[in-house]
């Protein structure tokens, strides 16, 4: 079974997600799967070109300037900062800010977090891993863009995590 995995692992460049435990919200897997079958880099840079354009940066509603550092994402070259909203249905909306005008990854990765994990069942948000940082982006990623990229992802993670502990009933 090692073996049988780390073929896999070797063959996909991460581990599948039928091989662990998670399960990501539909949107994101169908996200995961388009960047998968795009291996051109000129392409997958286009795309994420697209989900930059897309980018709405958090409403005044939410946060103001200057932003509260608890909210900012560490190791982000672009300074970006994550915030998330309770919504009726019981899911969160992510909101995100990024601070600087040439943060093309942070405002890629914030647009897609909010398209796919926005309105997502909570818990499905808790499992999903910063590796996808990694999946969206390619294999390409300088050590600070990754590590910012998928920092940005745990601080999504976390506030997802803290919804649910909030969200349980005491006892």
């Amino acid at each position: 079974m090692i073996i049988l995995s780390l073929g896999i692992i070797a063959q996909f460049g991460f581990v599948p997600h039928f091989f662990t435990r998670m399960s990501y919200p539909n949107k994101l897997l169908k996200l995961l799967e388009l960047f998968k079958e795009v291996p051109d880099r000129e392409i997958r840079a286009e795309m994420l070109l697209d989900f930059a354009q897309r980018f709405h940066e958090v409403p005044p509603r939410v946060a103001q300037r200057p932003f509260p550092e608890e909210k900012r994402v560490k190791y982000c070259e672009s300074e970006a900062y994550v915030w998330s909203e309770p919504q009726t249905d019981g899911t969160l909306k992510f909101h995100f800010a990024v601070e600087n005008p040439q943060g093309v990854s942070a405002k890629a990765m914030a647009a897609l977090l909010d398209e796919t994990l926005s309105g997502a069942p909570v818990e499905q948000v808790a499992e999903v891993s910063g590796e996808i940082a990694y999946q969206i982006f390619g294999r390409d990623l300088t050590m600070g863009k990754g590590m910012g990229l998928m920092s940005m992802v745990g601080i999504v993670q976390k506030e997802a995590e803290r919804f649910l502990a909030n969200a349980k009933p005491a006892g």
